[in-house]
């Protein structure tokens, strides 16, 4: 009896994040909101965190779920930055990231949700867009 394949799927916030930072020159784009939000915020925050994933094609295709927050000084400002990330990650389907194939990126949602850290802060612009990247997983090495 063989073995079947031992297949990785690559890491799809690192794959986001690379694309953005190559692709966006101002905002902080990152996994996580940096610990000097208030005064990063003015410039933007993209923070990129996996959501769900299934494999789609075993041993082959890995569909996973991106939750982005986008974050900056006014309403307009976020909602830009927000149609930036999404143009940058759609065009990135069919290209390699990294050694990483990219399949397809797909729009899932986008909402606004604004965050207020206390209640003796004001609110922060926020929207939270949801993409679909399906990625090639490779042979474990």
């Amino acid at each position: 009896m063989t073995q079947p394949p031992v297949v990785v799927f690559p890491d799809a916030e690192l794959i986001a994040v690379t694309i953005l930072r190559t692709a966006l020159a101002g905002p902080t784009v990152g996994t996580e909101w940096p610990d000097d939000l208030l005064q990063v915020v003015k410039a933007g925050v993209v923070s990129v965190t996996r959501g769900g994933g299934a494999v789609v094609q075993r041993y082959v295709l890995e569909d996973v779920t991106l939750d982005i927050d986008i974050l900056a000084a006014d309403k307009g400002q976020a909602h830009d930055l927000a149609q930036l990330v999404r143009a940058h990650l759609r065009a990135a389907a069919g290209t390699t990231v990294d050694g990483s194939q990219i399949y397809s990126v797909a729009d899932v949602s986008l909402i606004w949700l604004p965050y207020e850290p206390d209640a003796e802060t004001a609110l922060i612009p926020r929207y939270v867009l949801v993409m679909q990247m399906r990625l090639r997983g490779r042979p474990a090495t």
